[in-house]
């Protein structure tokens, strides 16, 4: 329960990235980590955020040139 709970409320929710997650807890591939981390809807929900808010940086960027 705690590598569960520390895999995903401590790390992966706060932006750490699965292959540090991984490290962190001694594995050496990453699917065994996918074990203990599931990924929180509102984490995937911020990513695409960020994703869409540096493509619309890229795009103004692109466009003052």
């Amino acid at each position: 329960m705690a590598r569960h709970t520390f895999a995903t409320t401590i790390t992966l929710s706060n932006g750490v990235p699965i292959e540090t997650v991984s490290k962190l807890l001694g594995h050496t591939k990453i699917a065994t980590t996918q074990i203990y981390a599931r990924v929180l809807e509102h984490k995937v929900s911020e990513d695409m955020k960020a994703l869409s808010d540096k493509l619309k940086d890229n795009s103004l960027q692109q466009k003052s040139i």
